[in-house]
């Protein structure tokens, strides 16, 4: 039986163009720290500490940790001259790029219908962002106040998508077992990995991201609307989800 549903957020229940978005996102970050470090030494060390993060497989260090290392070692700062610039970004300028994306009434909508089915419900978004840019995220996707059993920042999460050991950490940390979770996300090899591991798992294909290889099994796929529908209707993989008595 299917117990939790895990959501992706950007491209799932945020609709957006992630690549143009994080190219935006650099664009207005750039400048707003540049009397620190010039863009053009920035942005790669932004990449390349990233890269680090995602290759990361110590256990016990957390994503923000890693991070920090390779990006203040990369850049030669010290963290008290740089990171409370970022602080102040994500405060001030962050909240403005919402005019970037498209949200939709849908992803409350489909939030609440697993909820309404008696699921346990996880943002399963890769820990890449802080908290304070995930929340804002997920407000603008209208959800941030749905009750969601974790939230995988980047504080508090130590692997990065698509490590199979991010999607069981979710598990262990919500109690459950693979086969009773759904992994719901637009990205065919950051997302659907978790399939390796034993979750069920739905594509929403209106911003579906495939790179081709490696490919993973799909139980279900279709658009938000078609996810909706099919939790409420319990539907596929749905089907085998408890239902709340009324």
């Amino acid at each position: 039986m299917i117990r939790a549903c895990l959501f992706d957020l950007d491209g799932t229940l945020l609709p957006l163009d992630t690549d143009r978005f994080i190219e935006v996102y650099l664009r207005e970050l750039a400048p707003y720290v540049a009397h620190v470090i010039p863009p053009d030494q920035l942005i790669p060390s932004i990449w390349r500490a990233t890269r680090a993060m995602i290759e990361d497989e110590d256990p016990e260090k957390t994503n923000e940790e890693v991070f920090r290392h390779h990006f203040l070692s990369l850049t030669g700062l010290k963290k008290e001259s740089i990171w409370p610039l970022f602080e102040q970004f994500y405060r001030e300028r962050f909240p403005r790029l919402k005019k970037h994306v498209q949200p939709t009434d849908l992803a409350r909508q489909v939030v609440q219908a697993a909820l309404d089915r008696g699921c346990r419900v996880v943002v399963a978004t890769n820990p890449v962002f802080p908290r304070v840019a995930i929340q804002e995220r997920m407000r603008w996707a209208g959800v941030d106040d749905l009750p969601f059993e974790w939230v995988t920042y980047q504080e508090e999460t130590r692997y990065c998508k698509p490590r199979i050991e991010y999607y069981r950490d979710i598990v262990d940390r919500v109690g459950l077992k693979p086969e009773e979770c759904v992994m719901i996300g637009n990205d065919m090899q950051e997302d659907m990995v978790a399939s390796t591991l034993g979750l069920s798992t739905f594509l929403v294909t209106d911003f579906r991201i495939d790179r081709g290889h490696p490919a993973y099994s799909v139980d279900q796929q279709g658009s938000l609307s078609d996810l909706l529908r099919a939790i409420r209707n319990g539907e596929g993989v749905f089907s085998r989800t408890p239902v709340r008595p009324a």
